[in-house]
């Protein structure tokens, strides 16, 4: 972002603190205002084995989430006699997903800190989603892979994968394996910050690296919030911050939200809102 701002405007600013400054001064790396998403498509059925699976793209970001389901559940819950099933996910960048190649866990012997973060909060995300006692004694299981990281894979990572669960419930319904499908709502999650004293939403790798404030936010359809992650990276942010980073990601989310259930129209595979 910084090189392209110099680019631009044919200055070199003396030092990075300048050049932060100077760079949010203009308008975003890709020409987007601060409300504005990335351009965000769906590919179906990119995994033919899977249930379900949708190759979400926003901006330069690229996961992929596909679903499987599996007629068991854990044995914790049989143990514990919890009745319905379960639903849990995994996340994982690919090598070649970043510019210099990020080793897979398996070489390191155990996932990484991040990535368990990341695909816990996948899997609490949609559990609030997905009604578990009407699943029956079953697991949905959830894999996120990030083919192409460019910011926001765990939001990109809860997209898709919010319409992948929706896909393969309605297929398992349509197998009469349910009554209906246990989908009660769809969910979706995007990024914020604050750059130069102003929000923005659904950052890109290059903005996500100068904001002052990283937000995340995850939300249902219906507007109720799902979690909330914020954090000042070395510094503090006002309460007018918080609340301008929300309204912009609700703005955000119901944008994307509106953009599954497009593809869920034309699939006439539509869940039930309630």
């Amino acid at each position: 972002m910084t090189l392209r701002c110099i680019q631009e405007r044919g200055k070199t600013p003396d030092d990075e603190r300048s050049w932060t400054t100077y760079c949010a001064a203009m308008d975003r790396i890709d020409g987007r205002t601060g409300d504005q998403l990335r351009p965000v498509a769906f590919d179906l059925g990119v995994a033919p084995y899977a249930g379900g699976s949708v190759l979400v793209a926003m901006g330069n970001t690229r996961v992929i989430c596909g679903v499987m389901i599996e007629e068991s559940v854990p044995r914790w819950m049989k143990e514990q006699s919890v009745v319905g099933g379960w639903l849990t996910a995994e996340y994982s960048m690919l090598p070649y997903s970043t510019q210099t190649r990020k080793p897979r866990d398996v070489a390191k012997g155990r996932i990484d800190g991040r990535s368990m973060e990341i695909q816990r909060l996948i899997g609490r995300s949609l559990r609030t989603v997905v009604d578990l006692e009407k699943l029956g004694p079953r697991t949905i299981w959830v894999d996120c892979d990030v083919l192409q990281a460019d910011g926001g894979t765990r939001t990109a990572a809860i997209t898709g994968a919010s319409l992948a669960v929706a896909i393969a419930c309605r297929k398992l319904a349509k197998e009469k394996k349910l009554d209906a499908p246990p989908v009660r709502k769809l969910v979706a999650a995007v990024s914020a910050g604050v750059l130069d004293g102003k929000a923005i939403v659904d950052l890109n790798y290059e903005e996500d690296k100068l904001v002052t404030v990283d937000f995340n936010l995850v939300a249902t359809e219906d507007g109720e919030f799902v979690e909330v992650q914020g954090s000042g990276e070395e510094a503090t942010f006002a309460q007018s911050e918080l609340d301008e980073m929300l309204v912009l990601g609700r703005k955000g989310i119901a944008e994307l939200i509106a953009a599954q259930r497009a593809v869920l129209a034309r699939l006439m595979v539509t869940p039930p809102t309630s």
